[in-house]
């Protein structure tokens, strides 16, 4: 038994293979660093990844937990017809699964075989952007990267699975998607490659906001330059997002406090 910020999850370590508890820790480890850099919005919002070996069961949080409490434990696994397929016992909580993060989830583990992690976030930096006509300007290095990021139409909040198609569609083969009118969504092939995309994206919509907050002309790349640019941040070109950064990020973690590995 643990107990995370006073909430006391059974611990999952015997119940899972060893392959499902790694992916339950660095899952744990995201949610934390979400938080730690200022991304997250308390307890909404969700955070997913596939299991190796496992093509149709994800792990997600549970519903009612802050981002800072989130352990390897109190992750929950269900699949993609929404059953929960394994849990902890959370007391008298009783904590399960929240129905848009379903909704979403499911429908890119789905449809994208490549996607291990997807990250959906509401910080104010992304909901700013995603509400300006103009989307994310490639106006830096860093926006370059999502020269060809895709967009999502508003279409209330997403309970039903009849949006799962549109969706899907808009993301296509990206590794982001600026929700209209609400905020990002991220896919990654792995776990550290999906924060190190969420944190890029971010980046570059909070550099947006403050360049354009100064009412100045904003300076015009040409378009091959920022064709180049965006191929040099392709699988093909370079290692993948993660791979360095990844492990380093874990130690920052250990550093700061070890409880998400529980």
């Amino acid at each position: 038994m643990s107990e995370s910020g006073g909430v006391k999850i059974s611990s999952m370590r015997a119940r899972c293979s060893d392959a499902e508890w790694r992916t339950r820790v660095d899952l744990a480890a995201c949610y934390r660093l979400v938080e730690l850099y200022g991304m997250s919005d308390m307890m909404a919002n969700h955070i997913s990844a596939r299991v190796d070996g496992e093509t149709n069961a994800f792990l997600i949080n549970a519903y009612g937990m802050l981002y800072e409490e989130i352990t390897a434990s109190s992750l929950i696994k269900v699949d993609h017809g929404g059953n929960i397929l394994s849990a902890p016992d959370f007391g008298e909580l009783n904590y399960g699964v929240n129905r848009a993060g379903f909704v979403i989830h499911s429908a890119v583990h789905e449809a994208r075989a490549d996607v291990a992690c997807v990250i959906h976030v509401h910080t104010a930096a992304t909901m700013a952007i995603s509400a300006l006509e103009c989307g994310l300007l490639p106006i830096t290095q860093t926006a370059m990267r999502f020269l060809k990021i895709g967009y999502h139409d508003y279409h209330g909040v997403v309970l039903e699975v009849d949006e799962q198609e549109s969706l899907i569609r808009d993301l296509g083969s990206g590794e982001a998607l600026i929700l209209r009118n609400h905020g990002a969504l991220i896919a990654g092939r792995s776990i550290g490659e999906a924060f190190n995309w969420t944190h890029r994206l971010e980046l570059a919509c909070r550099a947006q906001l403050a360049a354009m907050a100064c009412n100045a002309k904003l300076v015009d790349v040409p378009q091959s330059i920022l064709e180049d640019t965006w191929s040099n941040y392709q699988p093909q070109t370079r290692r993948p997002y993660g791979v360095m950064e990844w492990p380093a990020l874990l130690r920052k973690l250990d550093r700061i406090d070890r409880s998400f590995r529980d």
